[in-house]
């Protein structure tokens, strides 16, 4: 089981945040049969295989990723479209 973790500081707030959040959920729900739903502050996720958090602060975000035996070949590649979409969705 291979565990990601990944930050990104970013200056929209944390509602603006929370909307990056909630709009990449609804992306993932479409396209990979996810299921989240907000605890707090903490987007939780979940599909056959995968499960995870989007922990939206102030002027961060963290993601927190636990992959089963499958997916757990593919982290690299996970982790790295993970970072891309932090990148291109938190910019201001």
């Amino acid at each position: 089981m291979a565990k990601i973790t990944i930050e990104r500081p970013h200056n929209l707030g944390r509602e603006a945040a929370r909307e990056k959040a909630e709009q990449l959920a609804e992306r993932l729900a479409r396209q990979y049969d996810v299921r989240y739903r907000w605890n707090g502050d903490s987007l939780e996720f979940k599909r056959s295989g995968a499960d995870g958090s989007i922990e939206v602060h102030e002027s961060s975000v963290r993601v927190q990723l636990s992959l089963g035996l499958l997916l757990s070949a593919m982290s690299s590649s996970i982790k790295r479209e993970i970072e891309e979409a932090l990148d291109k969705n938190l910019q201001a």
